[in-house]
């Protein structure tokens, strides 16, 4: 009997451990962006009204809540122009179609876009470009007060487009105010660069730098004095986004390769055509290792198999760069139905799950959500209906402020038409506590809290929090949790459970433990 006993325990550890090993993570970053530049996202013109450009994002917001995100990434400064009320940059030509030319009737999109993605229970990850100037030197339409007027000498005009010159340090002295004004005046919840920092080559051109290299290179290689330069603006505003609120992240989406293996012994097995410590001179590696950044989000947009840059063996390679920080991985919506790998309506969400088996990795972002249009391959499906079925809380950055609020606790539960009416409360008086976690369990299941499945619902904070549990079924037995979160997501301590039971043919409500 004994030996029954054991190996009967023995194939229920094991069969609880492969139960749990296919569970989607509790915590994950899900999140999309949202461009801006010639309008690939939003607003979808230029000649949009206020209205119409709200209930734009609003339908983008909703339409990517369903897919399961928890984040939004929008791009506010495109091309040295603002989607808000700068007192540095004129208005954005990609709302009105003319630079410096504000929304009329008068909103100001970022404070209206923050609102609408806290309402959702969503982080706002407000995404600039640093250097990129003017994007068309063409077409692109330049205000009076545009910086490249006021100080031209800052500028160079490389393929057809207007950059800063990042080897000044009065270019980085600028756009570190431009970025800490936005940290200040609104309240978003991390500072977004993607890849752009020297601009990726133009066949046959260089990158006219060569004054400002002979005035700040202090006898150093070009190539390590460019690296320098970026080196110089990452450390400056990590130091000025948390000196304004220690909170905010700090996040860069570089070019999915770093450096090949033929150049640096640890590189990845890739053969990318352009990377970003050789082209782009971003050491990425050494952000992460000084902390200087939150998170990294590397654009690994190849299929797997690719035969330059597989995206398992950059997956892989994420995973063990990520020195502590956390690792997003970047994933191309747009390539779906490219080639033939694209045309597989698995390659996303495989690149997903494969993701998911690495416990350095920590989430997914998404380019971009015009590519969500239409549900190509049945994406949508395969995030509402599979991999993103389950609500995720974000993950914790340890190292950022945690100001965890007390367990909230059940006050009453009504039997209504359609559903079991849950309230609670809290006592919370600090203002930390931002959104409420519910649990439910069904009778002899365990209570285990770290099971995403039994999240019925992540709500957002209010004076008198109530729920509607519309798949509650009278006569059976249930156990209901709830806890609360700050606006980092550290999760408070359970509360007195709520057990749903029937005794005597009645039902009754227990609030004790």
């Amino acid at each position: 009997m004994l030996k029954q006993f054991i190996a009967g325990a023995i194939l229920w550890i094991v069969f609880m451990q492969q139960a749990w090993a296919q569970l989607p993570p509790k915590r994950e970053l899900r999140a999309v962006w949202i461009a801006t530049v010639e309008n690939i996202d939003w607003p979808s013109k230029r000649s949009l009204s206020t209205e119409q450009q709200k209930q734009e994002f609003i339908a983008i917001l909703d339409q990517q809540q369903h897919n399961g995100m928890n984040a939004v990434v929008v791009q506010v400064r495109p091309a040295t122009d603002a989607f808000y009320a700068s007192p540095y940059e004129p208005w954005s030509e990609y709302l009105t179609g003319v630079q410096g030319q504000a929304p009329n009737p008068y909103y100001d999109p970022l404070q209206f876009m923050v609102e609408e993605t806290h309402k959702r229970g969503m982080e706002f990850h407000a995404w600039f470009n640093p250097y990129r100037a003017v994007f068309n030197v063409s077409r692109s339409s330049i205000a009076p007060n545009h910086i490249t007027r006021l100080k031209p000498q800052w500028f160079l005009t490389y393929d057809n487009k207007k950059y800063f010159d990042p080897g000044i340090p009065e270019v980085r002295q600028y756009v570190t105010a431009v970025i800490r004004d936005v940290v200040k005046r609104y309240d978003i919840d991390a500072v977004h660069f993607d890849d752009y920092f020297y601009p990726y080559r133009a066949p046959g051109k260089e990158f006219p730098d060569n004054n400002s290299y002979r005035q700040y290179g202090n006898n150093m290689m070009k190539d390590d004095w460019r690296r320098s330069n970026v080196d110089a603006i990452i450390q400056m505003l990590s130091v000025a986004i948390k000196a304004e609120k220690p909170w905010v992240k700090f996040g860069i989406s570089p070019f999915g390769v770093w450096r090949n293996k033929d150049k640096d012994p640890e590189g990845s097995y890739t053969k990318g055509g352009q990377t970003n410590y050789d082209d782009l001179y971003a050491d990425i590696l050494k952000w992460l290792k000084k902390g200087w950044i939150d998170y990294v989000a590397p654009q690994l947009y190849w299929e797997r198999g690719h035969r330059l840059a597989d995206y398992e063996v950059l997956l892989n390679w994420w995973g063990q760069h990520g020195y502590g920080r956390q690792v997003y991985i970047g994933h191309g919506v747009y390539r779906i139905n490219s080639n033939a790998a694209w045309k597989n309506p698995n390659e996303l969400p495989a690149q997903i799950e494969e993701a998911r088996t690495l416990n350095t990795i920590q989430g997914s972002i998404f380019y971009s959500a015009a590519s969500f249009r239409g549900n190509p391959l049945g994406i949508e499906d395969a995030l509402r209906k599979g991999v993103y079925k389950f609500p995720a809380l974000r993950p914790v950055m340890s190292w950022l402020p945690q100001q965890t609020p007390e367990a909230p606790y059940f006050i009453d539960a009504f039997e209504r038409p359609g559903g079991l009416e849950i309230h609670w409360a809290d006592d919370d008086t600090s203002g930390h506590t931002k959104q409420y976690v519910l649990y439910r369990f069904e009778q002899n299941e365990p209570v285990n809290v770290s099971d995403p499945t039994k999240i019925i619902s992540i709500l957002e904070q209010s004076s008198d929090p109530e729920f509607k549990d519309v798949n509650y079924v009278k006569g059976k037995t249930y156990t209901y949790l709830v806890t609360a979160l700050d606006r980092m997501q550290n999760e408070s301590l359970l509360g007195e459970p709520l057990r749903v039971q029937i005794k005597n043919g009645k039902t009754v409500f227990q609030f004790e433990p």
